[in-house]
């Protein structure tokens, strides 16, 4: 028997509600987003100029780092990171398999091999009881995500670190504006590590990352390997590459980090909504609410075990959602130089089975949420 519902209106226009909508963000800060293009443009240089100098101050100062190092993509700041913290071939970097395959790629191309420990089953961050197990001699960083902006268990895996000697690099790439304990994520370990990719909570309009760091030494190191490992022009003293923030990308950027606290301040009020709209759904679990923490609510994840079920409905009702990530990367050829630590990956995959990601941006309307929530309720009450 169906329970009694409220009749939701469609949102106005029309029944979609979309997963994400960059338009709307240009909309509504165009005259700044134009006049950064253009005062780029009219100064003639692009390339690792004032404008990247002054987002790399000020993303870093937002952090609390001392250094920012801007570079071309998330995967790059990672990667760079791992190397300029020495690491490389023989060495291997304990990690997780449910992540973006950013993470793994990244050790893979210094050379590393991965290690791939399970999650904790209630956050769906790494478990700092797998990581423990995973340790071994030739162990030489500690790799966690802030998975869809929920800090790790970074205490926990701070002091593991510490105890063997390990560097912890936080893969911050779905965290900004994140904290634990009340420090913003990115500046409890060695380096961290974000992405400017157009959907992250601070995105370009294009690929762009960037190493926060409060290591001199490591910092230093970094501008040098995403220039060809130049100490002057056309003077090499490391094995560089060219990974570089362009100016236009820091420009945006800088504009967009003027509205990041706002922006997540909607986001949690989005995520509260939805939290309160579907509390009594059966069988749909929701992101933990985890004490201590501060997410940054890139993304809204559900869990259900008729995960694809409940997706077709949504796209039926209108609703757009995704899916992060269907395919843990123990399960993928191109990382078939990974290897699964102690204890297997049970929860990871229970995870790639059910998770599902609601539409969550800081343009996205009260009205579309309460949409997307009835829809959700329409399909699990049809579902039985």
């Amino acid at each position: 028997m169906q329970r009694a519902q409220a009749r939701i209106v469609p949102p106005p226009g029309s029944r979609r509600v979309p997963f994400g909508d960059l338009a709307r963000e240009y909309a509504a800060l165009r005259p700044q987003l134009d006049a950064a293009w253009q005062r780029v443009c009219a100064r003639g240089w692009f390339v690792l100029g004032a404008e990247v100098e002054a987002f790399e101050q000020a993303f870093a100062a937002y952090c609390g780092a001392r250094h920012g190092v801007g570079v071309a993509s998330g995967t790059d700041a990672l990667h760079l990171a791992l190397r300029g913290l020495g690491i490389g071939a023989g060495d291997e970097v304990v990690t997780v398999a449910h992540t973006a395959g950013a993470t793994v790629m990244a050790v893979l191309l210094t050379g590393a091999t991965p290690v791939l420990v399970d999650i904790d089953p209630a956050t769906g961050t790494i478990d700092p009881a797998a990581a423990a197990a995973a340790i071994g001699p030739r162990t030489r960083a500690l790799l966690p995500v802030h998975l869809y902006g929920q800090p790790a268990a970074l205490a926990a895996l701070q002091a593991l670190a510490a105890r063997h000697g390990l560097a912890l690099v936080e893969d911050c790439c779905q965290a900004h504006g994140a904290r634990h304990g009340g420090r913003h994520v990115g500046t409890v370990g060695a380096a961290g590590c974000f992405s400017f990719y157009p959907s992250k909570n601070l995105g370009a309009y294009g690929d762009g990352g960037m190493v926060v760091t409060n290591d001199d030494a490591l910092a230093e190191r970094l501008r040098r390997l995403r220039q060809y490992g130049w100490r002057v022009r056309d003077e090499s003293l490391d094995e560089g590459l060219n990974s570089r923030l362009d100016e236009l990308q820091a420009a945006i950027l800088r504009v967009k980090l003027g509205q990041l606290d706002a922006w997540q301040v909607r986001r949690v009020a989005l995520a509260a909504r939805y939290n309160a709209g579907l509390v009594s759904v059966p069988g749909l679990a929701l992101p933990p609410a985890v004490p201590g923490t501060e997410p940054a609510w890139h993304l809204f994840v559900v869990r259900t075990a008729r995960r694809d079920a409940l997706r077709r409905a949504l796209a039926a009702d209108g609703v757009g959602t995704g899916v992060h990530y269907r395919l843990p990367a123990h399960r993928q050829a191109g990382y078939a130089r990974a290897v699964v630590g102690p204890g297997g990956l049970a929860a990871s995959e229970r995870w790639a089975a059910e998770v599902l990601s609601l539409p969550l941006f800081p343009y996205l309307r009260e009205d579309e949420v309460d949409w997307v929530i009835a829809a959700v309720r329409r399909a699990e009450e049809t579902m039985g």
